[in-house]
Order: structure tokens, then C-alpha cells, then sequence
């Protein structure tokens, strides 16, 4: 049997069983990586890869050469001002304003207008969670991570996320998400992109051209 006739054979069996009851429960059984742990090596490594597959650059450091590794990224992308959530680890942020930057932090009760998002060149936030599977990272508008306007509209985004908190597969993350379902989403895997019809790549059409990643052990 051909995909088609699989598809159509089951809406013909669905609606079928829609006129005789409610329609069952769908399986909830989705696969949960257990040979890798999240946050092993395995899991660290795929995700590099992936992330690099699209066109991301990603550094992998301990805990005291992250503040290094953000200023490093914000100085090769010749960024000369930033903007930060309110939140963010005081270390990131002074490193954010090394070499003279200027930072700018988008409060919450005073948040930046669309003209003085688009006037920064970088945004750096930390993250929630990362999918090693698809090379997916998640923020979820906490603190250290801002509102979903500061990590689209910037044309770089540096984000820092620690190894901890990159899971196999995406079940597994949703897991996580789900602990606080209420907080606003965002989901990106490498930096923006699209093609016309012409297959013509162009680069940071719905969010930023360039993505930096810092992975703390």
C-alpha cells in the first residue's frame, strides 16, 4: 500500500468510528532517548553538529570562560551596541560591555520600542532548553532569556545555553516546557533563513542573520 492509500484509508476508518462514538485517544507513546543522558557527551556533540549544519557557530566552554567566549562573538561580529534581558547572569552582561559596547536592557515594566530594538546590532539572552536532535533551541521568556521581540528583531544573537539543559529528543524537552506551559515560546534552529522560489538563500528575514552559540558544560 502507498502513502495515499495508507492516509486515505485511515480518515475512511476515522470517520467511520466518528459516527459510531468518540474517536480514541491518540498513542502518547513518543520515543524518549535513554542510552544518552541529557547533557552527556553524545547529546553535547549532536547538537554542535547540528547547530553547525545550520551555518550557526557554536563554542563549547566551562562555566568560567563563558563571559570570554560572549565578549569574543560580540567583538568578531563588530557589534557596538547590545541589548540584554533584565535578568541576565551579571558576568554575561559586563562581558556584553567590554571594549567599549554600549548595553541596553529591555525591562519588563519598560520595555524597548520596534525603532530602538532595530537600532541595537546584537541581542544575547541565555535559553531554556536545547534539542540535540533537531539542533532546536528554546527560550521561554524568562528572566535571563526577555521577551520574544529582543531575540528576533537584533541582527546577531549570541545565546548562551548550558549542557544540562540539552535533551535528546524533542518529548523529552517538552517535558520540560511543559512544567510552565503559560510562558510565550520561541524555537529556533540555526539563524533565520529562507528561499524564494529560485532556491536563493536569503539570511535574517523573520529573526536574526547570525547566531553565535556559547554550550556550558
Amino acid at each position: 500500500m502507498d502513502a495515499k492509500s495508507e492516509i486515505l484509508g485511515n480518515i475512511k476508518a476515522a470517520l467511520a468510528q466518528s459516527q459510531d462514538g468518540p474517536a480514541p485517544e491518540p498513542t502518547r507513546d513518543y520515543r524518549r532517548e535513554t542510552e544518552n543522558a541529557p547533557g552527556s557527551d553524545p547529546v553535547v556533540e549532536e547538537m554542535v553538529e547540528a547547530l553547525i549544519d545550520y551555518t550557526a557557530e557554536v563554542k563549547v566552554v566551562n562555566e568560567d570562560q563563558a563571559a570570554d567566549a560572549i565578549a569574543e562573538y560580540l567583538t568578531a561580529l563588530d557589534a557596538k551596541r547590545v541589548v540584554l534581558p533584565p535578568e541576565l547572569p551579571e558576568a554575561w552582561a559586563q562581558a556584553a560591555g567590554r571594549d567599549g559596547r554600549e548595553t541596553v536592557v529591555d525591562h519588563r515594566d519598560a520595555p524597548l520600542s520596534n525603532h530602538e530594538l532595530d537600532a541595537v546590532d546584537a541581542v544575547l539572552t541565555g535559553s531554556r532548553c536545547g534539542i540535540s536532535l533537531s539542533g532546536t533551541i528554546i527560550l521561554d521568556g524568562e528572566g535571563d532569556q526577555g521577551r520574544r521581540a529582543i531575540s528576533l528583531v537584533p541582527d546577531s544573537h549570541i545565546c548562551v545555553l548550558r549542557a544540562k539543559d540539552i535533551y535528546p529528543t524533542v518529548p523529552q524537552a517538552l517535558d520540560l516546557l511543559a512544567q510552565n506551559p503559560e510562558r510565550p515560546q520561541t524555537w529556533f534552529a540555526g539563524p533565520s533563513a529562507t528561499s524564494d522560489i529560485e532556491l536563493i538563500r536569503v539570511d535574517g528575514v523573520h529573526g536574526p542573520r547570525n547566531l553565535r552559540v556559547v554550550i556550558i558544560r
